[in-house]
């Protein structure tokens, strides 16, 4: 029972190397292993969910904790990037890039994000949508998005014919 000590030691079982459990200040397994990432919790991020059949990314500047089960990102450029991945050009991502969960659920997984590039922008750009996001947030309208989605569609340097098949995604 070596192996349950909260050592952080090896040791030798059965002609392997076996770690004990890491070295904490806690006494109950429950708790024992901190995260390295809790501070991230209080950084902006972009919060999403782990299947969904929509695509609500949602820009988080106030901290929020989480209590559900759902992914957040953390970084640079996270108005822009929050743009992008509601815009109509990644639903098009979403569909060809994502694998399907039944009829009509997919699972955002971060290996399947990593395969998307996207370009980095100025900080003025960044911020310009930043502002523009958490705008549409707090009062969403119809007018305003499309101004996010001509935005991201003129980063990409769409032709009307492009944004036209686009807009005809049909995921929420």
């Amino acid at each position: 029972m070596e192996r349950l000590e909260q050592t952080g030691k090896s040791y030798i079982i059965d002609g392997k190397e076996v770690k004990a459990r890491k070295k904490t200040n806690n006494k109950w397994f429950e708790t024992q292993d901190s995260i390295g990432y809790w501070e991230d919790f209080n950084k902006q991020k972009i919060v999403y969910p782990n299947m969904t059949k929509f695509l609500p990314f949602y820009f988080d500047s106030n901290f929020y904790l989480l209590n559900q089960k759902c992914f957040f990102i953390i970084g640079e450029q996270l108005g822009w990037l929050c743009a992008f991945l509601n815009s109509n050009l990644f639903k098009m991502c979403f569909i060809d890039n994502f694998p399907t969960l039944g009829e009509d659920r997919r699972e955002l997984s971060k290996i399947f994000f990593e395969q998307i590039h996207i370009p980095c922008l100025t900080n003025k750009l960044n911020s310009e949508f930043e502002e523009l996001v958490l705008k549409n947030q707090n009062n969403y309208n119809n007018i305003l998005n499309k101004s996010i989605e001509d935005k991201v569609n003129s980063i990409f340097n769409l032709t009307e014919k492009e944004k036209n098949i686009l807009s005809k995604c049909n995921i929420i």
